[in-house]
């Protein structure tokens, strides 16, 4: 008896252990599911709680305290989106629930802009990330709310770095949906966009960068470009503007409110677009406001917001002369120091862009632009050099993409040429044009007729150097010898290149070597005090005296677009791995037969 009680009593010990053991799962799933319902009631909770926040706030009617007075309004926003964003079947309920409450929020926002103490751009902004994120569930249309934004909030706070750095990060962010569904809306509202940029500084420099693709469109390729290079213009605007009408930028948005600043802005605006002036509105503004030349159209068309197209920049006019020259002999701000090192690494970016995704009409279209701004620029030399050499590789790069550029600008092409000597900066246009017309043969042999006319032009540019270098380098015995010495250089240079894209022309279109010959032979035969160009004249006499050796020096650089390698011609970048034997017969003095001779090219060539 006693062995059979305790035998059972260890198998009842041994079923308790095991039943406990196959309830301890079963108790940590319920804790888990308690939990659970815990945080499900605790975040609906915190939902309820959000969404009646913004619920009381759009229904408010006080327009003076604006929605974006609560600093717990823009948390909600935000708080809800992320609910919203849960890949659950409740979601779309969710955001059935509350997109009537943000947009009556968004509406009542938008009124009260004007009445506003506080910033309202980035309240905007979350409900615009909603409208974008669940427009399809609800079937709202953004691109209103997006323009009513920009025109009427940004507008008036992109002076503020938050609103500004924000609104860049949002069109970031949202740029693949802005380009698929909206794709003029950044094209349309690019001026903005670089007036946030150029008045928050060096900060917005990499965000910018991100979003600069964006702006390009064929509607915006053009105006975009006279726009970058003139930010360090436009700064010296938005300065004046404040200078006359108070601070833009404050510690908090209500300073900006109650300055004038925007104010001025805005009619200046309303001046580009109705023609109403400042002084026909009434006698509001104060005395200091009437500094600005509000008719000065180069004003008007940097403060605008929005892309109208291509317009003239009045650079002649005498209140941007005399804002030059101010900005010339005052010292700098910090401001404008920035955007000065900014800009030319913009038009950088900007010159990628064209280059990879601009078609040959945006690009024909654009170099003679490039070629009139090439003398107008902001002066700062530092700034001058840097985006005059961007322009000129640029050009080039066109150039050598599409050849067949050239006989299409050969217009503006020979003018450049014929006001060769107006200024330095275009004497380097006019060099860097000699060049691409000689190394491109004129377009290519099959534009034989654009080759003649700018081969008459090369030679008239000639013809008026050797007669201006005998009368003493333009008749400039009278300067100092220093600007002599520079002028009889930079004279020699450019003689240099014409000849060169003379002789390449030339050799290009073989109709065209009997004058040639006639200009070398003049050239190297004229009196001229630079030997150096008469012994490069006597060079081109002998090597056109033997085709076979021009075609090679002289001739087609590359196989493409059109251009054929002529049998004998020597590729000489890969010197290091040929022979003798690939030597063309003419070089060897036509000997025929295998060369006497077996060594690399490479004994010969110079190492590099």
């Amino acid at each position: 008896m006693k062995l059979t009680s305790s035998k059972n009593h260890k198998q009842g010990t041994k079923l308790k252990s095991t039943m406990g053991k196959e309830r301890e799962p079963l108790r940590e799933i319920s804790i888990f599911f308690s939990k659970t319902k815990k945080i499900m009631s605790a975040e609906e909770g915190d939902w309820n709680f959000y969404l009646r926040t913004v619920s009381n706030s759009a229904r408010d009617s006080n327009i003076t305290n604006g929605p974006a007075s609560d600093p717990s309004l823009l948390h909600a926003v935000k708080k809800l989106c992320e609910f919203c964003k849960r890949e659950d079947k409740t979601s779309d309920d969710l955001v059935a629930r509350v997109y009537p409450h943000l947009n009556k929020l968004f509406q009542r926002s938008v009124a009260s802009l004007s009445q506003s103490n506080s910033s309202n751009g980035l309240l905007l902004l979350g409900i615009l990330q909603f409208f974008l994120d669940f427009g399809e569930v609800v079937l709202h249309d953004a691109d209103p709310s997006l323009h009513t934004f920009i025109r009427s909030c940004l507008s008036r706070e992109f002076a503020d770095p938050i609103v500004a750095a924000a609104t860049l990060d949002f069109l970031y962010v949202n740029k693949n949906k802005l380009l698929i569904s909206f794709p003029n809306l950044l094209p349309q509202f690019f001026p903005l966009i670089l007036k946030l940029t150029a008045w928050n500084g060096g900060k917005l420099e990499k965000p910018f960068l991100k979003v600069l693709p964006g702006l390009v469109s064929p509607g915006s390729f053009l105006p975009l470009f006279p726009s970058l290079m003139d930010l360090p213009i436009l700064v010296v605007a938005l300065e004046k503007v404040e200078r006359s009408s108070g601070s833009l930028v404050g510690n908090n948005i209500a300073s900006i409110q109650k300055s004038k600043a925007p104010e001025m802005l805005l009619a200046l605006m309303d001046e580009a677009y109705t023609g109403t002036t400042i002084g026909e509105r009434g006698g509001d503004e104060s005395e200091e406001s009437s500094t600005i030349n509000v008719a000065d159209p180069l004003f008007l068309e940097l403060l605008k917001d929005e892309n109208d197209g291509l317009v003239e920049r009045h650079w002649t006019s005498p209140g941007i002369a005399a804002v030059l020259q101010a900005a010339k002999n005052s010292p700098q701000s910090d401001r404008l120091k920035q955007i000065l090192n900014i800009a030319p690494r913009l038009l950088d970016a900007y010159f990628t862009i064209a280059l990879r995704d601009a078609n040959s009409s945006l690009i024909c279209a654009l170099i003679p632009i490039l070629m009139t701004r090439i003398s107008a620029l902001f002066p700062d030399q530092n700034y001058m050099y840097e985006v005059r050499r961007r322009l000129l590789e640029f050009m080039l790069a066109a150039f050598h993409r599409s050849p067949d550029l050239i006989p299409l600008l050969k217009k503006p092409i020979i003018d450049r040429l014929g006001n060769a000597y107006d200024s330095t900066e275009k004497t380097e246009l006019a060099l860097q044009l000699c060049w691409a017309v000689g190394e491109y043969g004129g377009g290519g042999p099959t534009h034989k007729d654009a080759a003649r006319e700018l081969f008459e032009s090369l030679e008239l540019l000639l013809y008026e150097n050797l007669s201006s270098s005998r009368l003493g380098l333009r008749q400039e015995a009278a300067v100092d010898s220093n600007r002599k010495s520079f002028s009889k250089s930079s004279q020699s240079r450019l003689l240099c290149f014409v000849i060169t894209a003379i002789t390449k022309l030339a050799t290009h279109h073989r109709e065209l070597l009997p004058r040639a010959r006639v200009a070398l032979i003049k050239v190297a035969r004229s009196r001229i005090s630079d030997s150096k160009v008469s012994k490069r004249a006597q060079v081109y006499l002998g090597l056109i005296d033997e085709p076979g050796i021009c075609l090679p020096v002289l001739g087609p650089s590359r196989p493409s677009h059109g251009f054929v390698h002529y049998p004998g011609t020597v590729n000489w970048n890969e010197g290091g791995n040929k022979m003798v034997a690939h030597i063309p017969f003419y070089i060897l003095g036509e000997q025929e037969g295998p060369p006497f001779h077996d060594f690399s090219l490479s004994d010969v060539l110079p190492r590099r």
